[in-house]
């Protein structure tokens, strides 16, 4: 079977659903269409495309061949992990909309969604760690990387931007989807790369 047969392991397709959720959000924010929280809510709806683009990629491996045993585990961490997030996250938002909390109250809370973000951070350590095969190692690396690249630019631009009132101000909790925005344009360009080689 192979990937022009199986729509879903195309790692390109979930990248573009995420990238433009995440763009329509953030055009939404930006124009005040939306409130903070209401932006912050559906972003992190979001993330659940980052588990079948994930797992797509790692489907796809290089020049299609299947996922790793450590690839797998991978993909169960960061699945748990963003499901952990997501309701981390509406369990927070709702019991901040709802009580008057304590500053230790307060702090607690916002550890809901923050700690998956661990875990998702944890993951990714322990399948550089774990995975055998030193090519599928180099380019999760690779794609770590480049998305770290992007967070530090897009964060460094927007700083400057943000410095002169050019820009509102941004939210610290962007920085992880930037990276995840980051390594997963990393990990699809070198799918496509990979499998254009193969077909050459």
């Amino acid at each position: 079977m192979t990937m022009a047969t199986v729509p879903r392991n195309r790692p390109g397709l979930w990248v573009g659903l995420f990238l433009a959720s995440a763009g329509v959000i953030a055009a939404l924010k930006l124009t005040e269409a939306i409130d903070p929280t209401t932006a912050f809510v559906l972003f992190a709806i979001s993330m659940i495309l980052l588990v079948p683009m994930i797992r797509a990629m790692r489907a796809a491996g290089p020049a299609g061949v299947g996922a790793s045993s450590a690839a797998i585990r991978y993909t169960k961490r960061i699945g748990i992990s963003s499901a952990l997030y997501v309701l981390g996250l509406g369990i927070a938002i709702t019991i901040d909309r709802k009580l008057e909390l304590s500053t230790a109250l307060a702090l607690a809370i916002a550890m809901l969604p923050v700690l998956p973000i661990f875990g998702m951070i944890w993951s990714m350590g322990r399948y550089l760690v774990e995975e055998q095969d030193e090519y599928l190692r180099h380019r999760a690396a690779m794609a770590s990387l480049a998305g770290l690249g992007l967070l530090l630019g897009a964060a460094s631009f927007w700083g400057f931007l943000e410095t002169f009132g050019i820009v509102p101000h941004a939210q610290g909790w962007w920085a992880m989807p930037i990276w995840a925005i980051g390594m997963g344009l990393a990990q699809g360009w070198m799918s496509h790369r990979d499998r254009a080689g193969g077909e050459s």
